[in-house]
Protein backbone atom coordinates (compact mmCIF):
# COMPACT_ATOMS: atom_id res chain seq x y z
CA UNK A 1 0.00 0.00 0.00
CA UNK A 2 1.43 3.22 -0.88
CA UNK A 3 0.66 6.22 1.38
CA UNK A 4 -0.44 9.81 0.47
CA UNK A 5 1.11 12.71 2.78
CA UNK A 6 0.14 16.25 2.64
CA UNK A 7 3.41 18.15 1.79
CA UNK A 8 3.13 21.75 2.47
CA UNK A 9 6.52 23.77 2.60
CA UNK A 10 6.27 25.87 5.97
CA UNK A 11 2.76 23.69 7.04
CA UNK A 12 2.64 23.44 10.50
CA UNK A 13 1.47 19.14 10.82
CA UNK A 14 0.79 17.30 14.04
CA UNK A 15 2.12 13.76 14.92
CA UNK A 16 1.18 10.61 16.25
CA UNK A 17 4.23 8.49 16.80
CA UNK A 18 4.13 5.06 18.70
CA UNK A 19 6.89 2.90 19.96
CA UNK A 20 6.54 -0.27 18.50
CA UNK A 21 4.42 -2.79 20.05
CA UNK A 22 3.38 -0.39 22.40
CA UNK A 23 6.44 -0.59 24.64
CA UNK A 24 6.41 1.52 27.72
CA UNK A 25 9.71 2.90 26.28
CA UNK A 26 9.44 6.52 27.96
CA UNK A 27 7.61 5.30 31.05
CA UNK A 28 11.67 6.04 32.00
CA UNK A 29 13.05 9.26 32.52
CA UNK A 30 16.85 8.60 31.13
CA UNK A 31 14.44 7.60 27.82
CA UNK A 32 12.72 10.62 27.95
CA UNK A 33 15.97 12.72 27.93
CA UNK A 34 17.20 10.78 24.95
CA UNK A 35 13.80 11.34 22.80
CA UNK A 36 14.83 15.68 23.97
CA UNK A 37 18.08 14.88 22.38
CA UNK A 38 17.50 13.78 19.24
CA UNK A 39 15.04 16.46 18.48
CA UNK A 40 17.94 19.41 19.75
CA UNK A 41 20.19 17.06 17.62
CA UNK A 42 17.64 17.03 14.21
CA UNK A 43 17.05 20.35 15.17
CA UNK A 44 20.09 22.18 14.94
CA UNK A 45 20.55 19.76 11.20
CA UNK A 46 17.34 20.57 10.16
CA UNK A 47 15.65 23.00 11.79
CA UNK A 48 11.76 23.55 12.64
CA UNK A 49 9.67 25.08 15.47
CA UNK A 50 7.67 22.26 17.82
CA UNK A 51 4.90 24.28 18.74
CA UNK A 52 3.44 21.78 20.99
CA UNK A 53 4.28 18.07 22.41
CA UNK A 54 3.69 15.53 24.86
CA UNK A 55 6.08 12.48 25.35
CA UNK A 56 3.34 9.78 27.46
CA UNK A 57 4.78 5.87 27.69
CA UNK A 58 4.54 4.22 24.33
CA UNK A 59 3.56 7.31 22.34
CA UNK A 60 4.22 10.98 21.74
CA UNK A 61 1.92 13.88 19.96
CA UNK A 62 3.72 16.98 18.48
CA UNK A 63 2.83 19.98 16.49
CA UNK A 64 5.40 21.27 14.25
CA UNK A 65 5.97 24.19 12.31
CA UNK A 66 8.74 23.64 8.94
CA UNK A 67 10.53 26.40 7.52
CA UNK A 68 9.13 28.24 4.69
CA UNK A 69 10.50 26.76 2.06
CA UNK A 70 10.61 23.14 3.29
CA UNK A 71 7.84 20.37 3.49
CA UNK A 72 10.50 17.54 4.89
CA UNK A 73 9.04 16.16 8.12
CA UNK A 74 9.55 12.97 7.05
CA UNK A 75 13.21 12.80 6.93
CA UNK A 76 13.07 14.55 10.04
CA UNK A 77 11.07 11.98 12.02
CA UNK A 78 13.53 9.45 10.55
CA UNK A 79 16.10 11.30 11.84
CA UNK A 80 14.91 11.62 15.38
CA UNK A 81 13.96 7.84 15.36
CA UNK A 82 17.45 6.69 14.29
CA UNK A 83 19.09 9.34 16.72
CA UNK A 84 16.66 7.93 19.81
CA UNK A 85 17.22 3.74 18.40
CA UNK A 86 21.21 4.02 18.50
CA UNK A 87 20.68 6.11 21.50
CA UNK A 88 18.65 3.19 23.74
CA UNK A 89 20.45 0.66 22.20
CA UNK A 90 23.17 1.15 24.36
CA UNK A 91 20.76 1.87 27.18
CA UNK A 92 18.47 -1.33 26.28
CA UNK A 93 19.60 -3.45 29.39
CA UNK A 94 18.49 -0.72 31.98
CA UNK A 95 14.92 0.11 30.80
CA UNK A 96 12.47 0.02 33.70
CA UNK A 97 9.73 -1.86 31.46
CA UNK A 98 8.48 -5.20 31.90
CA UNK A 99 10.61 -8.27 30.09
CA UNK A 100 8.57 -8.47 27.09
CA UNK A 101 8.36 -5.21 26.02
CA UNK A 102 11.90 -5.21 26.13
CA UNK A 103 12.26 -8.21 23.81
CA UNK A 104 9.76 -6.14 21.56
CA UNK A 105 11.24 -2.68 21.91
CA UNK A 106 14.95 -4.80 20.70
CA UNK A 107 13.44 -5.79 17.80
CA UNK A 108 12.04 -2.35 16.75
CA UNK A 109 11.85 0.48 18.67
CA UNK A 110 9.28 2.68 16.61
CA UNK A 111 6.02 1.80 15.08
CA UNK A 112 6.80 1.80 11.22
CA UNK A 113 4.48 4.57 10.11
CA UNK A 114 2.79 7.65 12.47
CA UNK A 115 0.46 9.44 11.78
CA UNK A 116 0.57 13.55 10.49
CA UNK A 117 -2.04 15.49 9.90
CA UNK A 118 -1.56 19.24 8.38
CA UNK A 119 -3.10 21.80 10.39
CA UNK A 120 -5.80 23.66 8.40
CA UNK A 121 -6.67 26.80 10.11
CA UNK A 122 -6.68 28.58 14.02
CA UNK A 123 -8.95 26.36 14.97
CA UNK A 124 -7.66 23.00 13.90
CA UNK A 125 -4.93 24.11 15.23
CA UNK A 126 -5.85 24.59 19.00
CA UNK A 127 -7.54 21.88 19.00
CA UNK A 128 -4.65 19.78 18.18
CA UNK A 129 -2.77 21.44 20.89
CA UNK A 130 -5.88 20.71 23.09
CA UNK A 131 -5.82 16.91 22.31
CA UNK A 132 -2.01 17.36 23.23
CA UNK A 133 -2.46 18.72 26.47
CA UNK A 134 -5.07 16.93 27.76
CA UNK A 135 -3.46 13.43 26.40
CA UNK A 136 -1.95 12.26 29.60
CA UNK A 137 -5.40 12.92 31.17
CA UNK A 138 -7.27 11.17 28.56
CA UNK A 139 -5.08 7.90 29.11
CA UNK A 140 -5.35 7.89 32.74
CA UNK A 141 -1.82 9.20 34.23
CA UNK A 142 -2.77 12.30 35.54
CA UNK A 143 -6.16 13.61 36.45
CA UNK A 144 -4.64 17.56 35.43
CA UNK A 145 -3.00 18.09 32.41
CA UNK A 146 -0.71 20.57 34.44
CA UNK A 147 0.53 17.42 36.60
CA UNK A 148 1.95 15.40 33.76
CA UNK A 149 6.01 16.24 33.19
CA UNK A 150 6.54 15.82 29.88
CA UNK A 151 4.26 18.11 28.30
CA UNK A 152 4.94 21.83 26.77
CA UNK A 153 1.46 23.04 28.65
CA UNK A 154 4.18 24.01 31.51
CA UNK A 155 5.18 26.46 28.83
CA UNK A 156 1.57 27.35 27.56
CA UNK A 157 0.98 27.98 31.58
CA UNK A 158 4.28 30.35 31.70
CA UNK A 159 3.52 32.37 28.61
CA UNK A 160 0.26 33.07 30.25
CA UNK A 161 -1.55 31.67 26.91
CA UNK A 162 -3.34 28.81 29.45
CA UNK A 163 -4.00 28.79 33.19
CA UNK A 164 -3.00 26.60 35.23
CA UNK A 165 -6.03 24.52 35.92
CA UNK A 166 -6.85 24.40 32.04
CA UNK A 167 -8.42 21.18 31.41
CA UNK A 168 -8.63 20.05 35.23
CA UNK A 169 -12.78 19.24 34.61
CA UNK A 170 -13.57 17.35 31.91
CA UNK A 171 -12.96 18.99 28.41
CA UNK A 172 -15.08 17.93 24.67
CA UNK A 173 -12.18 16.95 22.17
CA UNK A 174 -12.80 16.33 19.10
CA UNK A 175 -12.93 12.53 17.94
CA UNK A 176 -11.05 12.19 14.72
CA UNK A 177 -8.00 13.31 16.70
CA UNK A 178 -5.01 11.73 17.19
CA UNK A 179 -5.54 8.21 15.48
CA UNK A 180 -3.51 6.31 18.48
Amino acid sequence: MRYRRARVAGGCYFFTVVTSGRCKLFADEYAVSMLRDAFREVMVKRPFVIDAAVVLPDHTHCVWTLPENDADFSGRWRLIKTCVTKKLSDYATAWLIRPTDVDNCRKSVWQHRYWEHLIRDDDDYRAHIDYIHYNPVKHGHVTRPIDWRYSSIHRFVADGRLPADWGAGCIDLQEDIGRE
